[in-house]
């Protein structure tokens, strides 16, 4: 397997589905699969058009740097988290169980496609400069805020704040994914995340705790 092969699989949907991919779809999904298994400094623009088989100038045509290779990978991202998220919650805004179902799905199959996204984020986020940083942030944030919507709906009486506690949670279970090997088929994984975060969201919260 080459390279380009390997980081095209780390990669996932990143540059999503749908729709035909572009030749800069593509150099993307190659730098985001290379940024994920070797780290952000550990890959340079040559590296990255090799992989991609394509020149300087060319690859400077679609990004002007890696850092431009890191926001165009990260903000469509929790940019499509927010709105499927206010998607799902508008749809069941009378049954909150099935919001939170219906969120869990979503969320699921989000971290099952885009492994290496994920782990850009937990360890690359800070790579960015401020202003495309504090756009995640900000779109993470008021994705969080949907997921406490459906909690506190779900759970009367417990506090905004330990909501989102309990979302926070519930993505460390789902956004495990860059670390899961391939020893479970994907459709199984699938189910015991979806089983796994449901169970731990609605139990009761333990003010006691």
């Amino acid at each position: 397997m080459t390279v380009e092969q390997r980081a095209r699989g780390a990669a996932g949907g990143v540059a999503g589905t749908g729709r035909r991919r572009s030749r800069r779809d593509e150099i993307l999904e190659i730098a985001v699969g290379l940024f994920a298994a070797r780290g952000y400094h550990g890959v340079s623009m040559d590296d990255i058009g090799a992989a991609a088989g394509v020149t300087g100038p060319a690859l400077y045509h679609h990004f002007a740097g890696k850092e431009a290779m890191l926001a165009a990978a990260l903000i469509p991202v929790s940019e499509g988290l927010l709105d499927g998220g206010r998607e799902r919650v508008t749809g069941h805004s009378d049954d909150p169980r099935a919001a939170l179902e219906s969120l869990i799905d979503f969320h699921v199959e989000f971290a099952l496609a885009n492994p290496a996204v994920i782990a850009l984020h937990l360890h690359e986020l800070d790579r960015l400069p401020d202003e495309p940083r504090r756009r995640i942030r900000r779109l993470q944030r008021l994705y969080v805020e949907q997921w406490v919507t459906v909690l506190t709906a779900l759970h009367p009486g417990l506090p905004d704040g330990e909501a989102r506690v309990l979302a926070h949670a519930a993505f460390g279970l789902m956004n495990s994914t860059p670390f899961l090997g391939g020893e479970v088929d994907r459709q199984r994984r699938a189910a015991l995340l979806r089983a796994a975060t449901l169970a731990a969201l609605l139990a009761e919260a333990d003010a006691d705790a």
